[in-house]
């Protein structure tokens, strides 16, 4: 059988767009990204969260208080992004910025006392998000999906420049700041 005629028998390939039929695991997981995204963005949203804001405060609540620059390496967004992020997390009260005592030149960032409360709603609401996007899954099929795409996250960070590498990193030590 040709690849072109098993293409065309395969329903998974029939259903993509056909430029994407060469990278239909690519394809899942864009689809899969775009979603879980959606997903988390309404449960975060009654925390008064926009995507992707959680992942600053995860970072601030481990790491205590690092330099912006520090945190958007971490967080591997363009500056502007963060620091618009960060404008809006200080303006509810959940971050503070203030310059480095070390170098006037740059800016520290951390978690205030008022973001004790949003940690509980996005540890809940990250909760949700995991019972939700993987139900149906036995605690094996877990353990297996974890493992692959670890894998799959170690040949993706080969391959970019500046990979901030696995998200252990990404969001520092082992718990949450004292305090909260």
């Amino acid at each position: 059988m040709s690849a072109t005629s098993a293409a065309q028998t395969d329903p998974v390939c029939s259903e993509l767009p056909r430029a994407a039929r060469g990278g239909p695991v690519s394809h899942a997981l864009s689809r899969v990204a775009r979603l879980h995204r959606i997903a988390a963005g309404k449960l975060l949203k009654g925390a008064g969260l926009y995507p992707g804001q959680e992942f600053l405060m995860m970072r601030l609540w481990d790491a205590g208080p690092v330099r912006q620059s520090e945190l958007i390496r971490a967080v591997d967004l363009d500056p502007s992004t963060v620091t618009k992020m960060l404008q809006r997390l200080e303006q509810t009260g959940h971050v503070r910025r203030s310059p480095d005592p070390d170098d006037r030149r740059a800016v520290l960032v951390e978690a205030t006392d008022n973001s004790c409360a949003l940690f509980t709603d996005v540890k809940a609401a990250w909760g949700e998000l995991e019972e939700h996007t993987l139900a149906g899954l036995d605690a094996d099929e877990r353990r297996e999906l974890t493992r692959l795409l670890a894998k799959v996250e170690a040949n993706l960070c080969t391959e970019t420049e500046g990979c901030p590498g696995p998200s252990a990193e990404l969001h520092g030590g082992p718990g949450a700041q004292p305090g909260c």
